[in-house]
């Protein structure tokens, strides 16, 4: 396996590693597939046969047994459901990283050099013992000389060396897999490997968790029932972190929560708060919002119960003109608008023109499901995405992150919470959401942009006009008989009666404006 393929010399070892796995697995058809395996020429002319029924499990283990950088691919891949069928879908969910924990001598070295000084000196208790292990780090609880109870995050020795090999051997054979398979191309695993490098690079660093975490404490800073770790970043560092410890419940059983003096319905009302804050007013949010990564906090006061946000190495970032779409194909859905639907998936698409009629079918399916009733995201995307591969979308990685963050939260809270419906707090948020979005193109200087281009507008009306004028001249001949040359000059005439209508609009606010830098 992998005879053909030239790599570098320092990822030899690593590469056998790999092809060992492939073949412990009997997963060299699937890598002939792809166009990585045999003498390289396969790709999309090797011979189909039917796939045998454990493939995707055997996938799987494949992945888990090549480590950390290879199941974090496996849930890129597993959020993707509008390239690959559910049997997929399903195995991959399933991915776990096994990660034995370490005895702490193997880590003093590096935890004493980034904290400069022995851990039982630095902080006024430290437990070897470790809380929780992951594949990249391990955690620690400890405590500061102030009493602060607080968690030590440690880096795994070698980690970062051997994930940056991988994505190195993964670029390699994803360009290879592509070049050589339609199949492959269609799913553009370049991209997908892109955005694997950055999150990880991301996770390997510390600091960049410690700044999400700020980030997003400021962010939600009006959602009074949110905590978010304070960062001791005199300690933190690319390699350790040190932040609150925080003691709460995983929002897993809700017996359990109302054991504790937590209400699950309450808590299921502010994670919908949370997340729809995060993603379409903040643009900033927690994309992988699953129980180990959340806590359920008891009420200080009737009524306070809380949530918390762990493991910040994960975020994403919604662009302003994106949350507007996500927001207008939730609301197009809901208010039974196939239209609106096709309207946005049409913007979505990443493969060219899909015609219209085929997005107007698939609209008016998803709309007829979950236009009415509660808003149940793991339903709709589970009908939503196979709706896509039938059709040939492929949507862009940012949206996919928006759509696994919202899942993975509506299906946590929908766990403890059966009667949970997004749509009620969608609605209850709407006024904010809008309010939000004005506030943002009422800032000075987008409207010191708006009103400069209007100006420059304006300025050319003149012009502009007058091309307009000898266009519709040259187009329509003084004797016209037929039905085309009418069309034509209707639709000309048209085209240049909304240009005016705009250029009289740009003209009446740009003579505004001036009036406005007068008086002021």
């Amino acid at each position: 396996m992998f005879k053909s393929i030239a790599v570098a010399a320092r990822d030899r070892g690593r590469m056998a590693e790999v092809s060992a796995v492939i073949a412990r697995f009997g997963l060299d058809s699937l890598a002939v597939r792809l166009g990585i395996g045999g003498d390289g020429k396969e790709g999309d002319d090797a011979q189909e046969s039917a796939e045998p029924r454990d493939l995707p499990t055997r996938t799987r283990k494949a992945l888990e047994a090549l480590g950390p950088t290879y199941v974090k691919l496996g849930q890129i891949l597993a959020t993707r459901r509008d390239l690959l069928p559910d049997p997929w879908i399903a195995a991959f969910e399933q991915l776990q990283s096994d990660a034995p924990r370490l005895p702490f001598e193997t880590l003093r070295g590096e935890v004493e050099a980034a904290l400069g000084g022995p851990p039982e000196s630095v902080f006024a208790r430290f437990d070897t013992e470790p809380l929780a292990a992951a594949s990249i780090a391990q955690v620690h609880r400890a405590r500061l000389h102030d009493g602060t109870e607080v968690v030590v995050k440690i880096r795994r020795p070698g980690i970062r060396a051997r994930m940056e090999a991988d994505l190195r051997l993964m670029r390699h054979l994803g360009a290879l897999a592509e070049a050589r398979s339609a199949a492959v191309r269609r799913m553009k695993p370049a991209a997908m490997i892109e955005q694997l490098g950055r999150e990880i690079l991301d996770e390997l660093d510390f600091t960049a968790e410690g700044r999400n975490a700020d980030l997003l404490r400021a962010d939600l800073a009006s959602l009074e029932r949110i905590t978010v770790p304070r960062i001791h970043w005199e300690w933190t560092g690319a390699q350790v972190l040190v932040m609150d410890y925080i003691e709460g419940i995983a929002p897993r059983d809700p017996a359990v929560l109302k054991a504790a003096g937590i209400d699950p319905s309450r808590i299921a009302a502010l994670g919908a708060e949370l997340v729809l804050e995060m993603v379409l007013v903040n643009g900033r949010f927690h994309a992988d919002p699953h129980p180990g990564n959340l806590l359920c906090l008891p009420p200080q006061v009737p009524g306070g119960d809380g949530l918390a946000l762990l493991d910040l190495g994960s975020v994403g970032f919604v662009s302003p003109r994106r949350q507007h779409e996500f927001l207008t194909f939730i609301l197009a859905l809901r208010s039974g608008d196939p239209g609106g639907v096709a309207d946005m998936l049409a913007t979505w698409s990443q493969d060219g023109e899909v015609p219209r009629e085929k997005l107007l079918r698939a609209s008016e399916r998803l709309v007829s499901r979950h236009g009415t009733g509660a808003l149940v995201l793991n339903a709709m995307v589970a009908d939503f995405f196979p709706l896509l591969r039938q059709e040939g979308l492929v949507l862009p990685p940012d949206l996919v992150l928006i759509f696994k963050a919202m899942v993975t939260m509506d299906g946590v809270l929908s766990g403890i919470a059966p009667d949970f419906d997004l749509s009620e707090a969608l609605g209850r948020m709407r006024g904010r959401l809008v309010a939000s979005r004005l506030s943002r193109l009422a800032a000075p200087d987008k409207l010191e942009t708006a009103l400069l281009e209007l100006s420059r507008v304006a300025e050319e009306a003149p012009r502009f006009l007058r091309a307009a004028t000898v266009r519709m001249e040259a187009s329509s001949p003084p004797a016209r008989e037929s039905g085309r040359d009418s069309g034509r000059e209707g639709g000309t005439a048209r085209a240049v009666s909304r240009a005016g209508w705009l250029i009289g609009g740009a003209v009446v606010i740009h003579a505004a404006a001036d009036l406005l830098v007068h008086w002021t």
